[in-house]
């Protein structure tokens, strides 16, 4: 079996009573989108703060790499090559949106500018950042002011931004969300193709994306894995049906 590039040994985390994560090992592996599903309180933005350095786990390790990771703050993840997309967009919208991958591209180089006019004439930084753009589609869109978006636009810049950290692998955390169906579609269609890039954790309430591109699917209840396959395997399986997709066993 190929290594996983990202994996989850045990992770445990609990607020006084209530145990948001209960030994949860799931893995990532090479090539492929490996999505989280469940209900709303399931535990999933937790888990997610945990693989990403937010939140340190009360028990458990975070292995990327090969390395255990556990107690690396975010920063130090993410100059490793686990790249990250937010729920709710962190995105400068009063500047462009070349000048926002550009931030992310400085970022990923480790140097520090303290403004971002002479990142504007750094060559190979801004051509990654062209890059980054063009691979989400957003390349004709460089000089747009990022407010002028499309909400969907704006999930495809936070990928490109992702992108100049040229990730070892991608944390998503509900991309979809907002979105109508074209533009959902759309998305799909960028996350399809970065796959053989850098593998996917996708955590998303829109099915028909999860179906449509996932390779494996966990299904988070209640802090627990309570199953781990094929989309296959879990829109077949009567526990997952009962407890999450609504149809009951």
């Amino acid at each position: 079996m190929t290594e996983p590039i990202l994996a989850t040994r045990g992770i445990t985390k609990a607020f006084g009573a209530l145990t948001a994560s209960d030994d949860i090992s799931i893995d990532l592996r090479p090539g492929e989108i490996h999505a989280v599903i469940g209900p709303n309180g399931a535990g999933k933005s937790t888990l997610i703060a945990q693989i990403c350095g937010g939140l340190a786990p009360d028990a458990g390790q975070v292995i990327f790499g090969g390395q255990d990771v556990t107690g690396l703050a975010t920063p130090a993840r993410a100059r490793m090559g686990l790249a990250r997309t937010f729920q709710i967009s962190a995105l400068a919208m009063e500047d462009t949106v070349l000048q926002n991958v550009l931030l992310g591209a400085l970022g990923a180089s480790g140097r520090v500018w303290r403004f971002l006019r002479p990142a504007l004439k750094d060559r190979a930084l801004r051509e990654r950042a062209e890059a980054a753009l063009a691979r989400v589609g957003l390349a004709d869109h460089a000089r747009t002011r990022t407010a002028e978006l499309s909400h969907g636009q704006r999930r495809q810049l936070e990928v490109a931004v992702a992108l100049t950290l040229r990730p070892r692998a991608f944390v998503m955390d509900e991309p979809m969300a907002g979105l109508g169906a074209e533009g959902s579609k759309q998305l799909t269609g960028v996350l399809d193709g970065l796959r053989a890039e850098a593998p996917i954790l996708l955590v998303e309430h829109d099915m028909d994306a999860v179906f449509a591109l996932a390779d494996r699917i966990s299904v988070l209840v209640y802090g627990r894995v309570i199953e781990t396959g094929s989309v296959e395997t879990i829109r077949n399986s009567p526990a997952v049906r009962e407890a999450y997709l609504g149809d009951p066993a």
